[in-house]
């Protein structure tokens, strides 16, 4: 079983922070699950889709379609930019084949500068994902600017668990559903 972190962003660091927070959490708990982690940072040369042959693109678009459909499920997080998701992470849901997404295990994590954006899970990602057929978490982690340290990691007690809760919520819904 393979599980895929995402952050969707270009930019900043607290998205990736509370993504590989939680998989942390899995290869803590569950060491027999593969964790791998798209940090979109990485991949600043991801193409826009505009419906070519994913054999069209370049390297690193290739690279993030090929490692989102090997994945059985993921934790998936983006910040909240003008009340949305990125555009980073749209592109790569419209790079994806839905068969390749289809009837897969999602939970997500959002991060913003506020408590404003909090609605955005449920507003955006959820529907997204149901065009996938995908399963959703029930539960998702919103975290803000006051959620955070200087060192923009992780130090509100409350967000941790949730954080935690949020793990084991993918773990649980992709072993019952998969296992």
């Amino acid at each position: 079983m393979k599980l895929l972190g995402i952050s969707g962003t270009i930019l900043g660091s607290k998205t990736a922070a509370a993504v590989d927070a939680s998989l942390d959490v899995v290869r803590n708990k569950y060491p027999d699950i593969e964790v791998d982690f798209l940090d979109m940072r990485h991949y600043k040369n991801v193409q826009f889709c505009d419906g070519s042959n994913i054999s069209d693109y370049n390297e690193d678009t290739q690279k993030v379609i090929e490692m989102i459909a090997a994945a059985d499920f993921y934790i998936i997080g983006t910040p909240i930019f003008q009340s949305s998701i990125t555009g980073v992470l749209k592109n790569l849901f419209d790079l994806v084949p839905v068969p390749k997404i289809s009837n897969k295990v999602m939970g997500f994590i959002a991060t913003g500068g506020t408590s404003h954006h909090y609605l955005v899970v449920e507003n955006q990602l959820k529907p997204i994902a149901g065009y996938f057929r995908a399963y959703v978490a029930p539960g998702h982690v919103y975290i803000h600017d006051e959620h955070f340290d200087e060192q923009q990691q992780i130090a509100n007690e409350g967000i941790i668990a949730r954080i935690e809760k949020l793990a084991d919520e993918v773990v649980f819904m992709q072993t019952r559903l998969k296992g």
